[in-house]
């Protein structure tokens, strides 16, 4: 869910300079835009209770092909990889966390604080959190230390939390420099290729088997970008996405005997992870990274506001939509995502854009890096 920063374009020497890569602003939206799909109608549980219905009944050709969109998030995860090796090129690992901490904590603390709020009026059916889990939600630690969640996505926060304090330790510490990226995307990858293999649930937790090759993919896509076509970062990438499809055919596509919302097949799954690493090349490393248009900037501003807040208040806004106004189903579906982009649009300006650099220039002033 990071925010595609200033990179690049080519100068000699091999290296690049910044400049702003908008397509893959615009890629972003695109894929919190698949989740969303896959969110309202392309599974059951508590969507099935907002609809009154399974998106089965009500979507029978948009059900199935929206069951792939949680795919979106391994887009997010490549496209991560990118963003954070480019933004912490050159930065301490203070200045490093001072950025990541201003991006991702106030729309985050924000979207906490609304749905603990719209969850807690009389007549919304959904249970808000205790107050205690809601404090310890704060903290994007809630999840380690076994809190119910108030976001469902946040899992995803946590993924990331996790790749950024591997990256600040194991490469920002002495500096970036291809050479010790290209050695922390090697040692990361074996070591969560041994995690997985020893089950070992802390070096599990740690290196994360599972979205890995998803990051390591992406700052392989960025090693290119910076440096130009060579085998080596080329091998990070086809590594990445290799080991990345298994994982993702593993986690997504259940066996024919077990109940499903809908049976995902390996060639799909396979196809869509193999877009996610190809949309990233294309956006970063073809003519498609000149695109200039400034609306993907701005796309790419609400994608995070927009991933935070979409699913659990789209438990609200559907029934209200659907039962209480009698809208037909497929008007809600577009309806609610509509409104999800327009409060995601108020987050961005009334939150974010104030809050941001205050959050950094205080964290950064704290420590004399200012």
């Amino acid at each position: 869910m990071t925010a595609a920063r200033p990179v690049s374009a080519a100068v000699s020497g091999g290296v690049k300079r910044t400049g702003r890569l908008r397509a893959l602003d615009g890629l972003r939206l695109v894929a919190a835009l698949s989740v969303c799909a896959y969110h309202y109608a392309g599974r059951g549980g508590d969507i099935t209770r907002a609809w009154g219905a399974s998106p089965h009944k009500l979507f029978p050709s948009l059900a199935g092909p929206a069951s792939y969109g949680c795919l979106g998030v391994q887009l997010f995860f490549v496209i991560s990889g990118f963003v954070i090796c480019m933004s912490g090129w050159g930065r301490s690992p203070m200045a490093f966390a001072a950025s990541r901490a201003g991006r991702l904590l106030p729309a985050y603390w924000a979207a906490v604080l609304l749905i603990t709020f719209v969850f807690a009026l009389p007549w919304v059916a959904f249970h808000p959190v205790s107050p205690s889990d809601l404090l310890t939600n704060l903290t994007m630690l809630q999840m380690p230390v076994g809190a119910k969640r108030v976001l469902g996505v946040c899992w995803t926060l946590w993924a990331e939390l996790r790749f950024y304090l591997l990256f600040a330790l194991c490469v920002l510490w002495r500096g970036a420099s291809r050479r010790r990226v290209l050695l922390f995307c090697t040692l990361w990858t074996a070591g969560a290729v041994f995690a997985d293999a020893a089950r070992e649930p802390l070096l599990q937790q740690l290196l994360m088997p599972d979205y890995a090759p998803f990051f390591v993919g992406g700052i392989g896509l960025y090693l290119v970008h910076r440096y130009g076509h060579d085998a080596t970062g080329w091998a990070v990438v086809a590594v990445g996405w290799l080991l990345g499809q298994h994982y993702a055919v593993r986690e997504l596509v259940a066996p024919a005997h077990v109940a499903a919302f809908h049976h995902r097949t390996q060639l799909t799954v396979i196809a869509l992870v193999t877009l996610a690493f190809a949309a990233v090349a294309a956006v970063t490393l073809t003519p498609v990274s000149r695109v200039d248009w400034r609306w993907l900037t701005t796309a790419g501003a609400l994608t995070y506001p927009f991933y935070l807040v979409h699913e659990h208040l789209g438990w609200v806004v559907i029934p209200a939509l659907h039962h209480g106004l009698r809208l037909p189903a497929p008007v809600v579906l577009g309806a609610c995502a509509a409104a999800m982009l327009a409060l995601a649009w108020l987050l961005h300006t009334a939150v974010e854009r104030p809050l941001t650099p205050r959050i950094r220039r205080a964290l950064l002033a704290a420590r004399g890096l200012r």
